[in-house]
């Protein structure tokens, strides 16, 4: 079968249609509305392209002009995709493009019809494309392989809609939509086939390396505090604990809630849920730079901090406490205070393990809730001696 015109649009339309299915398919399944734009996107490149045909008809006026508008309309639905996928807020001047457009019908039927026609096109295409490419630069970070090639893929279509619009301008070069006749027609159809191949794969590929780092992030996360859990403490912990010398302590912080269940049996669950989101909260205000802070599950959570001193672990074990107790007191009328205990363990060598390091910290959060709660009290391994902290209220 030769490649003419109308092959390459049958074509066309059918790659569109199938990248358009794939990508509906994939949205119904993860919801993220970037999907969603380029399904449309690749659906309306098709039905443009079904309307192309036309133009051996003789229906130019849908043929040509609002085919090719629908071109423009694919493209913007792109570009909005991208922007859904960066985060980015797209100014009200792009949204002009649905005014510019229509605009062209203005245009007389003469010969220099066709050269217009295909200049307006191919700019405002090569605009959006290349604005869906810039928006995709790594602002700094990382970009995941398919949102790279993305990126290049939205980059070289651009500048050929870019190449293609400076070719209308040149003198004695035949160009005619109706007939699909100009070498630079034959070329776009040729390189709109690839694009559509190329873009779709990029897109699905960029949404499923998100889709994945999601899943894994939830993994790793409590779900009800977002904090780490156990699991994903244990994955983190070695490089900061492998790091401890005598030169550089570190520490674990173990942490209860005293009388939590009053929480649960007198005001319900989800009172009790909310007060672990709020200890969550509060964890992550004071945590230090480089910590790690994780919910081993019920009211227990867990700290994780390197280069640290005993002064730096009391000064944490109050700034944990006093904005607690502060808070539960005002809120909760319960007939023993809800308060933390913590026991915490200072270390200047690697310990045999994380779960040999957690044992040790609930052996100093029981004394220090036999020493009467609301308190921190500290094990000092680089000296082997005890100390403990006892609010003054």
């Amino acid at each position: 079968m030769a490649l003419d015109p109308l092959t390459l649009l049958t074509l066309s339309i059918a790659l569109a249609a199938a990248a358009a299915l794939y990508l509906a398919i994939e949205w119904r399944s993860v919801r993220e509305p970037s999907l969603l734009y380029w399904s449309a996107g690749f659906a309306t490149i098709s039905v443009g392209s079904t309307l192309a045909l036309l133009r051996s008809s003789g229906l130019l006026l849908i043929g040509i002009w609002f085919a090719n508008g629908l071109l423009v309309v694919a493209h913007w639905l792109f570009l909005l995709g991208v922007a859904r996928f960066t985060q980015a807020r797209l100014s009200r001047g792009w949204y002009l493009t649905f005014v510019i457009w229509p605009a062209l019908l203005l245009i007389p039927s003469e010969p220099s019809w066709s050269r217009i026609m295909l200049l307006a096109n191919s700019l405002l295409v090569a605009v959006l494309t290349l604005k869906a490419s810039w928006l995709l630069r790594p602002h700094g970070k990382s970009l995941s392989v398919g949102a790279v090639q993305l990126r290049y893929v939205l980059l070289i279509h651009g500048l050929f809609y870019l190449a293609k619009a400076l070719t209308a301008v040149i003198p004695g070069e035949l160009i005619d939509l109706a007939a699909f006749r100009g070498e630079i027609i034959q070329i776009s159809l040729v390189e709109g086939s690839m694009a559509i191949m190329l873009i779709a794969l990029s897109m699905t590929g960029t949404e499923r390396y998100r889709r994945e780092k999601n899943i894994a992030r939830l993994a790793a996360r409590d779900p009800l505090t977002a904090l780490y859990n156990r699991r994903a403490l244990e994955v983190r912990a070695p490089p900061l604990l492998n790091g401890v010398s005598p030169t550089q302590a570190g520490a674990l912080l173990l942490i209860d809630i005293d009388n939590f269940k009053l929480i649960n049996d007198l005001f319900g669950h989800t009172a009790g849920d909310r007060l672990l989101v709020t200890l969550s909260e509060i964890i992550r205000a004071v945590l230090p730079k480089g910590a790690l802070a994780a919910r081993l599950g019920g009211d227990e959570f867990v700290i994780l901090l390197s280069n640290t001193s005993t002064e730096s672990i009391e000064a944490l074990g109050r700034a944990l406490r006093d904005p607690f107790y502060l808070l539960t007191s005002q809120t909760f009328a319960t007939p023993q205070a809800v308060t933390l205990s913590i026991g915490a363990e200072l270390f200047d060598r690697p310990p045999a393990s994380l779960s040999q390091l957690i044992e040790l910290g609930d052996a100093a959060l029981y004394a220090s809730k036999r020493g009467g709660r609301n308190s921190l009290r500290l094990v000092d391994r680089t000296q082997s001696e005890m100390r403990s902290e006892r609010p003054g209220h």
